[in-house]
């Protein structure tokens, strides 16, 4: 007799057996097993305990069927409530294509009910209803087999209600009861007070309820405040103020966590009616917000209310939905000035005055309307609103300097040209903070103003009276510590001068072996003269006394005549 064939082993699964594990599917832990146990002998008992209490009205069925979908959904399970103990029936109606899906996965149910093995149940997972064990059995729907095998369930049962939710009709699940409106979107008042106590979101208060940062008397008169706040009506009455606080520290969405007590979940909008409660500082309260505002307002809510904007964003994007749509004035932040409140709007930017007066420049020189956003991104608006995100003005100039600096120099400054141009190239690199840049450029035009008070300029003047004035100038502009080192480079009359000049400030001590003996013989000659030029200088260059220009003269006229040197220009 033939030997049978070697056994065939692959590495690795010496002893082993292959198992296979299927997605989706799991052992059910012994409370799970009970639960469903319990579950589908009360479904057993009553096949219909699953349905909602029917509040609606129901259309009317006749031979050629109805356009209600709950009036046929109903006619079908009847039929299949009468079937529950039929297993071969069961079988062949779960799995059949034709017929309404809610039928045939209350007939997968029923057949699982009758079975005694339950220790092998699928798993549901949802972002939105969580995760759930059910039976599956026949073609049903995963979420029609999960809400009727846990029918008691608040949340879960709504899913066997999907369908008909697209069709138009609605269902409100709460501890207590689950009701069927029909087409009529008006909730209960008991699931308005029981999807309100297990929001997301803290609240008090009945009839009247409000969150963190809120106060009963703000939410009952409907009062406006700084930061703005979310209003919901419900249509038994009840209110419900939500403060930007609150929205900012929500585990669970809010909308969410009402909205999955319903079905449709995206209709939270027919339920209750979403308003938000704020003006920018400064509206008039007689003036009516831009409807345009109020349009994009009403459809960031209606966004919010389907679940489509998170919690944390609604109160910005509610602002700025008003914000961007006023079109006079001047919109920084959440303040608004109005046209004529130009000092009002300045006085608000926080900053130098030297920066708001350059703001004004920028102002003046601004056709139509413009938005700068806190990126720094600059818009041109045809409506004539001056819209700044920030209420500083350092980052709105750097924003607007590449355009609109030049304006400023030659305003502020009267500066032009060459000169104009390599300032406002050099801080278009820096972006040196502007206090800083306006001041500086402010004292060194000063100063520049300043020494062309002086009657001379240096390269006309002979030497070494050149040389002394330019001393004058350097100390004028930087101290007379930044001549020192002047004084050290000259040479010849020039270092007899500067051998002077250190006389004059009692800065020889350190010095004086940096000059010859001849250079301190000529230049103790001209001290005098020197000390009167500098004091005539002093006078007129720092102290603002224009009459020293004729004591400057004169002083210049004696230093020349003791040094030797040329006639004056």
């Amino acid at each position: 007799m033939a030997k049978p064939p070697a056994e065939v082993r692959f590495p690795g699964d010496k002893n082993r057996r292959q198992r296979l594990r299927v997605r989706g599917i799991k052992q059910a832990s012994k409370e799970i097993q009970r639960r469903l146990e319990k579950s589908l002998e009360a479904l057993i008992d009553n096949p219909e305990g699953f349905l909602p209490e029917i509040v609606g009205e129901l259309g009317k069925i006749s031979l050629f069927g109805s356009k209600d979908p709950m009036a046929l959904t109903l006619k079908e399970l009847e039929i299949v409530s009468s079937k529950r103990n039929d297993i071969r029936w069961l079988k062949k109606r779960m799995g059949k294509r034709s017929g309404g899906d809610v039928a045939r996965s209350l007939a997968g149910s029923l057949l699982a009910a009758s079975e005694e093995d339950l220790s092998t149940v699928s798993v549901f997972k949802s972002d939105v209803y969580g995760n759930a064990s059910y039976l599956k059995r026949g073609s049903g729907r995963p979420g029609h087999l999960v809400g009727i095998q846990n029918f008691k369930h608040p949340r879960l049962r709504l899913l066997v209600w999907d369908d008909h939710a697209k069709a138009g009709q609605y269902f409100f699940s709460w501890d207590g009861g689950f009701v069927f409106t029909g087409f009529d979107p008006t909730p209960p008042p008991e699931w308005v007070s029981w999807t309100l106590g297990n929001t997301s979101v803290d609240l008090e208060g009945g009839t009247c309820k409000w969150s963190t940062g809120l106060s009963e008397d703000i939410v009952n008169t409907g009062s406006k405040t700084t930061e703005g706040w979310l209003k919901l009506d419900f249509s038994d009455g009840t209110t419900v103020g939500l403060s930007q606080a609150a929205l900012a520290k929500t585990d669970e969405p809010l909308a969410r966590s009402i909205a999955v007590s319903m079905m449709p979940p995206n209709k939270l909008g027919e339920v209750c009616e979403a308003s938000w409660m704020w003006k920018p500082e400064g509206w008039p309260e007689d003036r009516p917000l831009p409807e345009e505002g109020m349009e994009r307002l009403g459809e960031v809510l209606s966004t919010w209310l389907k679940m489509s904007l998170e919690d944390g964003v609604v109160s910005r994007t509610c602002r700025a939905s008003i914000l961007n749509s006023i079109s006079d004035g001047f919109v920084v932040g959440n303040n608004w000035f109005s046209e004529e409140d130009r000092t009002g709007f300045l006085n608000h930017m926080g900053g130098t005055e030297d920066e708001r007066r350059a703001l004004s420049c920028i102002l003046d020189s601004i056709e139509g309307g413009v938005h700068v956003r806190s990126d720094g991104v600059v818009l041109n608006l045809e409506d004539k609103v001056i819209r700044l995100e920030e209420s500083s003005c350092h980052p709105v100039l750097v924003s607007l300097w590449e355009e609109h600096g030049m304006a400023i120099l030659e305003t502020m400054y009267n500066l032009s040209g060459d000169e104009a141009g390599s300032i406002h190239s050099r801080q278009a690199k820096r972006k040196q903070g502007f206090g800083a840049f306006l001041r500086e450029l402010n004292d060194s035009l000063s100063t520049a103003m300043r020494l062309d008070r002086l009657p001379w300029a240096s390269a006309d003047l002979p030497d070494p009276l050149s040389f002394a004035d330019r001393l004058v100038r350097k100390a004028t502009d930087d101290g007379v510590a930044s001549t020192v080192s002047m004084t050290r480079k000259g040479r010849g009359l020039e270092s007899a001068m500067g051998w002077a000049w250190l006389v004059v400030h009692d800065r020889t001590e350190s010095d004086a072996w940096r000059f010859d003996e001849e250079s301190r013989d000529k230049g103790g000659d001209w001290v005098p003269a020197l000390r009167a030029l500098w004091d005539a200088a002093h006078a007129l260059l720092l102290e603002d006394d224009l009459s020293a220009d004729a004591d400057y003269r004169s002083s210049m006229d004696w230093l020349r005549e003791v040094s030797g040197a040329g006639p004056l220009p």
